[in-house]
């Protein structure tokens, strides 16, 4: 997804999609390891996907420190 798309969304549910995300991402891992994997590009999508995540999260959690400057 877009970065605009993360930051149309609340806090709370960009929380709970970066845990669904990090689920996913151990379950990749695991059939990677097993050899069960058919999309390897999928690996990719959702890591940049949980840095999108964490990157609108910090910015919302920096912003009312540099509004205070």
């Amino acid at each position: 997804m877009a970065a605009e798309t993360w930051r149309a969304k609340s806090d709370d549910e960009l929380s709970s999609q970066l845990l669904d995300l990090k689920k996913e991402q151990f379950n990749l891992r695991f059939q990677q390891a097993t050899g069960q994997l058919e999309n390897t590009a999928r690996v990719r999508q959702v890591r940049r996907d949980i840095a999108r995540i964490k990157t609108v999260m910090g910015q919302r959690a920096s912003a009312p420190a540099e509004a205070g400057k």
